[in-house]
């Protein structure tokens, strides 16, 4: 197959969870197809670095930029065209051409299009076409309404019912549907949805190999620390979980690794909460540190944060809304604690218990090394769209 790939940013460098499932779809997919890339750009970037990164799984790659005075005008537009507003965030009438000028001139079998934020570009085209859902982006903002200050409230329960809706509409308009894990697909509001293929993320074993390393840290985080579920997780973990646990552990040091670092997670900052900003090996701030924990109470999707920790032989916790996508067995393979009391319990457990947390973090070695691949997992996708074009 030749196949258009439709991003809505430059999978590269892979410090967000849409660039790394981008990336590793695109490196599997070119193994037996014909992959042209086209990602949209709103952000200064090395875009010569992501080419060189990018070209040897591509025949053609085109990044698109689009500038901050579009992106305003064109939320403006989605707001009174009834559209969800990340939708008119990444729409561009001149970017729509040039796509359109690109699938004409390569011709693809099929195109596939990642998360609804490019679901506008392609979904009125005749070609074949799959759209990776990847997350529920509706259910992200319900939840972020739930926690949000009453004066953000109607914003986020407006782009809520806006992107519900979004979702519903664009079903019928593709081929192939792909999501990361059933408990996403439950969110769909569609009568079909089980239509949609769960494609789970991988992990690339390889890279993410246990390490033995002096342990600076008790406790890491990682991830995005610009992403709103990572920075709510911190402000939990800082001001609620370990408080708790310094009762206990009163020399418990906590390590929060991740570009971005918004500033409600640099206020956080001490002795005992140290903040690393952009690392250039996240394996670090895994190899460092004793446990992993991921509080999170917000967001949609897998947590590639709890595959890598777990590849790497750490002991993980998290909460249910995480572990659901995950599906380790709780207390064997993964703790689970869904209040700061519980949370907090588990990781003085793990810190003053050494044959337990290396238990856990066999079992949870296993469980990825077992079923989360990204080779199997891209095979799943590539299967349906051949079926499709047939």
């Amino acid at each position: 197959m030749k196949i258009f790939v439709l991003l809505p940013r430059i999978p590269w460098p892979l410090e967000k969870g849409d660039k790394l499932r981008a990336f590793n779809q695109i490196k599997q997919l070119a193994k037996n197809n014909e992959v042209v890339l086209c990602a949209l750009n709103d952000k200064k970037s090395n875009k010569e670095e992501a080419f060189k990164a990018l070209q040897p799984y591509c025949i053609s790659v085109t990044f698109i930029d689009i500038s901050k005075i579009s992106i305003l005008f064109n939320i403006i537009k989605s707001f009174f065209k009834g559209l969800p507003l990340q939708c008119g965030y990444f729409y561009n009438k001149k970017a729509h051409k040039k796509i359109k000028n690109l699938i004409e001139k390569h011709k693809p079998d099929m195109l596939f299009g990642q998360l609804l934020r490019v679901a506008e570009y392609i979904r009125y085209e005749k070609t074949p076409k799959t759209l990776d859902y990847q997350d529920v982006f509706s259910m992200g903002m319900k939840r972020r309404k739930e926690i949000a200050p009453f004066y953000m409230k109607p914003f986020f329960n407006m782009e809520y019912k806006r992107l519900k809706r979004y979702e519903h509409n664009i079903f019928n308009d593709f081929d192939v549907k792909t999501i990361i894990s059933a408990q996403d697909r439950n969110f769909i509001d569609h009568e079909r949805k089980d239509e949609i293929l769960i494609v789970p993320n991988g992990v690339d074993h390889e890279y993410y190999t246990p390490q033995d390393c002096e342990k600076k840290y008790d406790i890491v985080f990682t991830g995005n620390m610009a992403y709103a579920p990572n920075v709510n997780a911190v402000e939990y973990l800082a001001n609620h979980i370990l408080p708790l646990v310094w009762k206990k552990l009163p020399e418990t040091k906590l390590y929060i690794a991740g570009a971005t670092p918004d500033p409600r997670v640099k206020k956080v900052a001490s002795d005992k909460i140290i903040i690393s900003g952009w690392i250039d090996d996240m394996r670090d701030a895994y190899a460092q540190s004793r446990i992993f924990i991921a509080p999170m109470r917000i967001g949609t999707g897998l947590q590639n944060k709890l595959l890598e920790a777990m590849s790497m032989r750490l002991p993980c916790i998290t909460t249910t809304l995480a572990n659901n996508p995950l599906g380790a067995e709780i207390d064997k393979e993964i703790l689970v604690g869904n209040n700061e009391h519980e949370l907090a319990n588990h990781i003085i457990t793990l810190l003053t218990n050494k044959e337990k947390a290396d238990t856990l973090a066999q079992s949870g070695y296993d469980l990825v090394r077992r079923v989360y691949d990204w080779s199997e997992a891209t095979k799943i996708m590539e299967l349906e769209m051949k079926l499709k074009i047939k």
